[in-house]
């Protein structure tokens, strides 16, 4: 990655951000060269809009040469997304984004599932997406907006997600990641363990919970039951009473002066972290590693209640057909295959399809990354920047450890609009 994620009013996960402008530049000053692809009269665009997860120069200089094909991203917060989506179906061809907000994207019927059958490694698409499950069969944790739940319409034009497998796929899957808390363990001294601690009076003005609504909820939920104080029948689909006893729990702790901040963005966590006002938080595993690359100790630490999950993939407009839609389906599959998914891996997420990022990745990169072992080498980052010395083992371990112990995912709720408005009561209190 090329870009300084120290600047101001960067948005969440912007390790994997970038500016498709540059890929343009480039490709017309003629700085590109080599391309497999033969341009031909009829340029090939495709406007991206998406959260950045899956966006960056490097993707994007990539894509259009190996495929002609060149990204216009649109890059935008996980809420206007939606908006977007559901009020500007024109205004973009592919369409980046969360599993959890397709309950309010397939409703709008703006959205266009793919077919299956036109996705050349749809078979191979780990298990964690289409079974709930890792290769090894182990399953995993469901509660919430999980991916397998919502991967399935009934038909081309419906509005109902299938209980079964279909050809009509909601998003193609593209990236995931399991997230935990982040700590200082130079400033905290001992050892963490459990999701419990974010609301220990010890780290009082010293803690911060990230403000997204249908994300921080699930690790307050996370917090609560580790707490002891409440087991929910499902975390990512509360009743009015749960939230209120979630939101009340909060406000106390708000209250007491628990919590520094509320960060919405990769930065604000960064600069959290980094400078020692929090020692503990909600976080992500990208703003983790910027923290460890100011050579300042930081761990995504592992905590014996499991992690909360997310993941992402690919659809397109309903208002796409022809030969745009043919190219998205090249895009997609060009992302698919390889190159892409070890690029999102050695930023600390999993590609959906594991057997070609591990093609295009140096067998120690992947003994790092995905099987837990000690580096053998220096790990760096697509820019050449290292990342972590010879001998580190990645945070969580194993690929197998990580998913293995997801307990939630990210989630839209039955009760999500009386849930955004009690959160923001409680980010406002």
């Amino acid at each position: 990655m090329t870009e300084d994620t120290t600047k101001p009013g960067l948005s969440r996960r912007t390790l994997l951000k970038g500016a498709a402008a540059g890929a343009g530049l480039a490709a017309g000053s003629g700085a590109i060269t080599g391309f497999p692809y033969v341009m031909s009269q009829e340029a090939k665009v495709l406007r991206y809009l998406g959260t950045a997860v899956n966006a960056g120069d490097e993707i994007s200089k990539k894509c259009l040469a190996d495929t002609g094909i060149k990204i216009e991203y649109i890059t935008v917060t996980t809420d206007d997304v939606t908006k977007r989506v559901v009020t500007q179906p024109n205004s973009f061809d592919v369409l980046d984004t969360e599993y959890f907000s397709l309950k309010k994207l397939v409703p709008s019927g703006n959205i266009l599932p793919l077919d299956a059958k036109k996705i050349k490694e749809f078979n191979n698409i780990t298990p964690v997406f289409t079974k709930g499950q890792l290769p090894s069969g182990k399953k995993i944790g469901d509660q919430g907006t999980a991916p397998w739940k919502v991967l399935y319409l009934e038909g081309k034009d419906s509005k109902t997600f299938a209980k079964s497998p279909t050809e009509f796929v909601t998003l193609i899957p593209t990236v995931y990641n399991a997230d935990t808390l982040g700590i200082r363990p130079d400033l905290i001294k001992r050892p963490i363990s459990s999701w419990a601690e974010l609301l220990n009076p010890e780290f009082k003005g010293k803690a911060s919970i990230l403000n997204i609504p249908s994300i921080g909820i699930m690790d307050a939920a996370m917090v609560v039951e580790a707490t002891g104080q409440y087991k929910y029948a499902d975390k990512g689909n509360m009743t009015k009473a749960e939230i209120d006893l979630t939101m009340k729990i909060l406000t106390e702790a708000k209250k007491s002066g628990q919590f520094r901040a509320f960060w919405k963005d990769f930065n604000e966590s960064v600069n959290l972290m980094a400078s020692g006002e929090t020692v503990i938080q909600s976080m992500w595993s990208p703003a983790v590693t910027k923290v460890r690359s100011m050579g300042i100790p930081c761990v995504f630490q592992p905590l014996k209640e499991g992690y909360r999950s997310w993941a992402s993939g690919f659809c397109v407009s309903k208002g796409v057909s022809g030969k745009k839609l043919e190219w998205a389906y090249e895009f997609v599959n060009w992302f698919l295959s390889g190159w892409a998914g070890a690029y999102l891996n050695r930023q600390g997420y999993y590609s959906a399809v594991l057997s070609t990022a591990k093609a295009n990745m140096d067998p120690y990169e992947w003994a790092y990354w995905m099987e837990g072992k000690p580096a053998e080498k220096d790990i760096k980052a697509p820019d050449g920047s290292l990342l972590e010395k010879a001998g580190a083992i990645r945070d969580g371990g194993s690929y197998d450890d990580r998913m293995g112990s997801v307990a939630c995912w990210n989630a839209v709720m039955d009760e999500n609009d009386y849930m955004v408005r009690k959160w923001n009561e409680f980010i406002a209190a």
